[in-house]
């Protein structure tokens, strides 16, 4: 058996899985199926989105656990260890369960590979995908929640026949793979949309709305549509909010996730998991309880110091509100890295304005955006470089409160620095 270090170390040899991604669902389609096809063995709760479905996956799969349901978790990308983005009832896989996946699913790929029945290895994702079906249907799950990794129609995941589909909001991102257009992007996302599953669509822009709608209607299923439902009694503070949701039924709820776009996220998973048929208090439970690190999550004191995994526009102004509406008297400090591939400009227009000071780093991904080139971007009176995050860090000595933010990449080694 390979030793765990062994296996990441195929796995990111692999190369990245954003710019390695080979969208389609034919090489996972013949993986699966040599492997008996694992995705078959549970109830599947299926979510895309471009913001938000991490965290509506966290809750939902929070509430499961809550209901008493034996419950899978599989998200990407991971902040910290591979092992984190498959959870069983809460908990990140053992790293031998892991190995023994990864050893199954490679073998499996090598005999595919060598019998022509597939044109490549397996990428990362793909990988990795299989890998969680297999730990799934080993520990006999009886609800998995997948998070899509890029888009939907042709993401591996989208090999699932799932009871349950949640769309959160659609907005810009990954515009190289899945369009230019709001309608484009929200096309691929409505790819997993499919007849015979109950559909919940978070907020949308009109034009998302009429899309989504339209593959809904195609599908033969009636959404479910989250603004269908009222909040009242709304109170939002720094670490997080409660409110009243009113709708199919009447549910206090009790948000532990910071910031004012989690009441979107909560009230998305509260619709879905009423739709499913979990009792009330199960999913004011669940979400209470619900645990998502990384996202607007204090790590530090003197300076205080929260960690946030915005990367793309609409999670930029997310952010920016939560500084405004809690942080405005203080002096905020910016620690900021980001990948080539996003919206590097817009990013910043929001973001840098908002904080006295800004530290431009990278992540340790060879798709990072090197410091030096955001200088440029938006005219900062105090902006420095820092090559490597652990240098950032160290230009804090006379920080009020920091936030380490841009990519989710950068977050996890904040928090692997940071986090005993």
């Amino acid at each position: 058996m390979s030793s765990y270090p062994e296996s990441v170390r195929y796995l990111y040899a692999l190369g990245n899985e954003v710019a390695t991604a080979k969208l389609g669902l034919e090489r996972i389609r013949t993986l699966l199926d040599a492997l008996g096809n694992p995705q078959s063995s549970f109830e599947c709760v299926h979510a895309a989105g471009t913001n938000g479905k991490g965290s509506v996956c966290a809750m939902i799969a929070s509430s499961l656990r809550a209901a008493g349901r034996r419950t899978g978790l599989y998200t990407s990308p991971h902040l910290v260890e591979p092992t984190e983005r498959i959870q069983l009832n809460g908990a990140a896989v053992s790293r031998d369960a892991f190995t023994r996946a990864f050893d199954t699913v490679h073998q499996t790929a090598e005999r595919l590979l060598a019998a022509n029945r597939i044109d490549l290895h397996p990428t990362y994702f793909e990988t990795v995908t299989a890998m969680a079906f297999m730990i799934f249907r080993e520990a006999r799950v009886e609800t998995a929640v997948i998070e899509t990794g890029l888009g939907g129609r042709l993401d591996a995941t989208n090999i699932v026949s799932p009871r349950l589909v949640v769309i959160t909001p659609v907005d810009y991102d990954h515009e190289a793979w899945l369009g230019r257009t709001l309608e484009a992007i929200a096309g691929e996302k409505a790819g997993i949309i499919k007849p015979g599953a109950i559909t919940v669509f978070a907020p949308q822009h009109n034009t998302v709305y009429d899309v989504l709608n339209k593959r809904a209607a195609e599908a033969g299923v009636p959404p479910v549509c989250v603004e269908s439902w009222r909040v009242e009694e709304l109170a939002i503070g720094p670490e997080g909010s409660s409110f009243t949701a009113v709708g199919d039924v009447t549910l206090r709820i009790e948000c532990p996730l910071a910031g004012e776009h989690q009441v979107t996220n909560a009230l998305t998973a509260a619709v879905a998991l009423d739709a499913l048929g979990i009792p009330p208090e199960k999913i004011r439970d669940g979400i209470r309880e619900v645990h998502w690190p990384g996202r607007l999550e204090r790590v530090g004191e003197n300076p205080a110091i929260i960690l946030d995994g915005a990367h793309n526009p609409s999670g930029a102004r997310a952010l920016a509100a939560y500084i405004e509406r809690f942080y405005d008297t203080r002096r905020v400090t910016l620690v900021f890295g980001a990948m080539r591939d996003k919206a590097l400009e817009e990013m910043a227009s929001i973001l840098f304005p908002l904080a006295a000071q800004v530290i431009v780093t990278a992540p340790g991904q060879a798709r990072a955006v090197h410091p030096e080139a955001a200088l440029g971007l938006v005219d900062h009176p105090s902006l420095r470089i820092a090559p490597r995050l652990a240098d950032a860090l160290r230009m804090l000595a006379d920080a009020d409160v920091v936030f380490i933010t841009g990519s989710l990449f950068l977050v996890g080694e904040a928090r692997a620095l940071l986090v005993k």
